[in-house]
């Protein structure tokens, strides 16, 4: 079987799915963390906290082109496109609510984000590609003979 037929062929979009999932849950634990040692008096931490925050968009939209290759290309289930969708809107939400200095809508956001983040992680190491020729090329059933 050749690299790019069969399993090989699904295995490259879905494991890209999977890192940039991880990516995106381990950069959103590391803006809370940075968050924390802010607020406990580091003032120099708000800038890498606001850096870190460019950087986690630019995941949530890489993020969201793997999901997009996986359901394209390998027939997967559109709901984790629409998910990552929602996911990168509520970090654009998140920064500017963030640059605004709206408290008390940015931390239960960052809650919310990082919940958002955590679920993608556990359904793309829960999800199994299924071979597109089998659900296109069913053999008609057959009738028993009389």
């Amino acid at each position: 079987m050749s690299r790019y037929s069969g399993r090989g062929q699904r295995r490259g979009p879905v494991t890209l799915m999977r890192a940039t999932a991880v990516l995106v849950l381990l950069d959103t634990l590391a803006q809370a963390a940075l968050a924390g040692l802010f607020v406990t008096g580091d003032l120099d931490l708000l800038a890498w906290h606001s850096a870190n925050a460019d950087i986690l968009a630019a995941l949530t939209l890489l993020q969201t082109a793997a999901v997009a290759v996986v359901w394209r290309r390998l027939g997967g289930p559109a709901w984790p496109l629409a998910a990552s969708i929602a996911l990168a809107a509520l970090v654009g939400s998140q920064q500017a609510l963030g640059e605004a200095r709206v408290l008390a809508a940015h931390m239960p956001l960052g809650m919310t984000i990082f919940g958002g983040a955590a679920a993608m992680v556990c359904w793309t190491f829960t999800y199994r590609p299924r071979r597109r020729e089998a659900q296109q090329e069913r053999p008609a059933p057959v009738e028993a003979a009389q």
